[in-house]
């Protein structure tokens, strides 16, 4: 388990440097991040490089022992380069170009950006890419963050280009989008416009290629990156990016791919206060988590979206050490959140923890934004809890080497979710909000869980849940199937199979292509208002279970099994949860919205089925994660709690960790 801080040491005197980076040392700090946002110091005007400052800086850390993360620096590029080439700019949706004076201001189809972009990349590697201290490169910073799409007209040709080059013929986009309604036939490419500044809701067709264009624009842009690094760098250097965890506009399946491992950046409380109310479902109760702490279903989820990606360990690039400058409240962090936050990365998977920042910065946006030390470089309450955990980092070192196994995937799929997002057809449902609900079931029961996509390896896995396969294809029941007969668990949920690939609706009887593989066809389907709920009969639930929020009526195919059905009308006597034998395993259809309680139960029964051994439910605000024999339990509340785990009592003091092996 590494740890490290990010730094800017052009934001600081000289002289402080060899101070600062003493500093570190002392407090544990082994890897400092650097140079991210740089490119106007190193490249002050066009073709002329100063690296010296960069030079000392690296020497200074070097000096003290510490291992450099270089950054390319191509997230804020320099006022003279916007000069030059204005057009580099993005164009908002509304269709305003946007202007220099912040970050990300930059359009990544632009081909002068491109050209630029290779050449900072370039130069960079060929000065530091054998450096004996640089053990690896971070990509930009947080693509998509602030603008996720360009609408600028190289955005609008290019996408031209990409839709030419997927459906080769107009006929076939006309037939793939549905452009028969509302007359909306196009007869030449130039036609084809980016899907904004329309009248009324543009075609959900249009939209989602538009999604995935701009996702597969990012990602080619990243490619160009690595392109000009591997070129250049040392093979023992990685190449990573930083990704934002509750960010959806980027395909990150796809930016993960070429990348030797990916990272994520981590702001426990502000994610909690600006995404907290996307995750739960509207009046849910939640749990009362301390206050300063954030909440570690939401850390967690992204925890397992991120260890996903490449179903491998992680590192957090960005990790939270105070309070937050872009929250609602920007809460403030007292002792003991840190430690806590460190050691659910690790259990979580992550390899290494880089604090940001080493000091607060006077200046900029980021002003109120807290680091490890104050404004004045006097130690803040994040930089104390790190000398806390000195004494245990032997112990972190000996939990890291321990494997990290998931016994269910949960499906996630980025085009489910700008589809399903862009019409939600019920206000409030949300597709990581729909996940989630799973996610803490499966986190109540102490089982850890991988976010996976359609193309992952699931050989590993036992259970796999897909809420919601929105966008049916012949591929993905064929895997379906292919999994449950090999001994696996599928279960699919509502709006399964809706829509085809076009995110047009299916003309096949729902859910469509998966009808035969859960041998069942969704009859009925609407979603509830508040205050109206359909009672149901279940055993694996409970007797007096209820749906509520989104419900579908199924009639089962003969030899499908009716786990659950509905008790009155509209839905009365037909099935709401069926399950399927297929070779040595099944295939569920879950078919309404599940309450926590009901999801539970639920993921239970499947484990059962599987004698996969679970925890008993543990109370409110704790968590508990496994790392090979090691089981780690947390209290992210105020108050002492108890529970007992394998027959071992266990209580955990308010802001704390039990650690137990088996």
């Amino acid at each position: 388990m590494k740890l490290g801080v990010c730094y800017y040491p052009e934001h600081w005197l000289r002289e402080r440097w060899p101070i600062d980076a003493q500093q570190m040392r002392e407090a544990g700090i082994s890897i400092v991040r650097i140079a991210e946002f740089a490119w106007a110091l190193m490249e002050p005007s066009q073709g002329d490089y100063d690296w010296a400052w960069l030079d000392d800086a690296i020497q200074v850390l070097v000096d003290e022992g510490h291992q450099i993360v270089l950054c390319t620096p191509t997230a804020a590029p320099p006022a003279w380069l916007i000069q030059s080439h204005p057009d580099i700019l993005p164009v908002d949706e509304k269709g305003r170009r946007l202007r220099f004076g912040s970050r990300r201001h930059y359009c990544p189809n632009n081909p002068a950006f491109q050209h630029h972009t290779e050449k900072i990349v370039r130069a960079m590697a060929e000065r530091y890419g054998n450096h004996p201290s640089v053990i690896g490169w971070q990509i930009d910073n947080e693509f998509a963050c602030y603008i996720p799409r360009c609408y600028c007209d190289v955005c609008a040709a290019k996408f031209r280009g990409w839709l030419e080059e997927k459906y080769k013929t107009l006929e076939a986009l006309n037939d793939a989008w549905g452009t028969a309604f509302w007359s909306q036939v196009y007869n030449e490419w130039e036609q084809i416009e980016p899907p904004n500044l329309t009248v009324a809701e543009p075609n959900p067709s249009h939209v989602l290629d538009y999604h995935r264009f701009f996702s597969d624009s990012w990602v080619a842009y990243q490619d160009i990156q690595i392109s000009n690094l591997k070129n250049l760098i040392a093979k023992r250097q990685f190449i990573t990016h930083n990704i934002i965890g509750n960010l959806t506009d980027i395909d990150y399946y796809d930016l993960a791919e070429n990348l030797d491992f990916i990272s994520w950046d981590s702001y426990p409380t502000g994610y909690a206060e600006m995404g907290g109310d996307d995750r739960y479902f509207p009046g849910e109760s939640r749990p009362k988590y301390s206050h300063d702490l954030g909440d570690p279903m939401i850390t967690g989820f992204f925890h397992s979206m991120t260890r996903g990606l490449k179903q491998a360990p992680f590192w957090i690039m960005e990790h939270q050490t105070g309070m937050v400058n872009w929250s609602h409240t920007n809460t403030g962090v007292r002792p003991g959140a840190l430690r806590l936050w460190t050691w659910q990365a690790l259990a979580s998977g992550a390899e290494a923890v880089v604090y940001f920042r080493w000091r607060a910065s006077r200046f900029g946006l980021e002003q109120h934004h807290s680091g490890l030390r104050k404004h004045d470089g006097s130690p803040d309450v994040g930089y104390h809890d790190l000398l806390s955990m000195k004494s245990e980092r032997e112990l972190m070192e000996k939990i890291s080497e321990e494997p990290l196994k998931a016994p269910i995937a949960m499906l996630m799929d980025y085009n489910d979710l700008w589809a399903i997002d862009h019409q939600p057809h019920r206000e409030g449902f949300d597709y990581l909000r729909y996940l989630f609900v799973f996610f803490r079931a499966c986190q109540k029961l102490g089982l850890n869980v991988d976010l996976v996509s359609r193309e992952a390896d699931w050989s590993e896995y036992t259970i796999l849940l897909a809420p919601t396969a929105h966008l049916g294809s012949e591929k993905l029941a064929q895997r379906l199937h292919d999994f449950a007969e090999q001994g696996g668990t599928v279960m699919l949920g509502i709006r399964s199979g809706f829509k085809t690939s076009t995110n047009v609706v299916t003309d096949l009887p729902l859910p469509g292509v998966f009808k035969g593989l859960v041998g069942a066809t969704v009859a009925q389907w609407h979603p509830l208002p508040s205050g109206v709920s359909y009672p149901l009969q279940s055993e694996i639930l409970n007797t007096s279970s209820e749906v509520t929020f989104w419900a579908e009526a199924l009639n089962p195919d003969s030899g499908t099994n009716v786990l659950a059905s509905y008790e009155t009308e509209p839905f009365q006597g037909k099935a709401a949860i069926t399950q399927k034998q297929i070779g040595n395993g099944q295939i569920y259809y879950f078919g309404f919205y599940p309450s926590l309680d009901q999801a539970i139960a639920f993921v239970k029964h499947l484990t059962s089925w599987h004698k996969i051994d679970i925890l008993e439910e543990l109370p409110s605000g704790m968590i508990a994660i496994e790392r090979g024999d090691a089981t780690l339990v947390f209290n992210f509340t105020d108050q002492p709690l108890k529970t007992s785990i394998r027959g071992n009592e266990i209580q955990v003091a308010g802001r704390d960790l039990f650690f137990f092996t088996e």
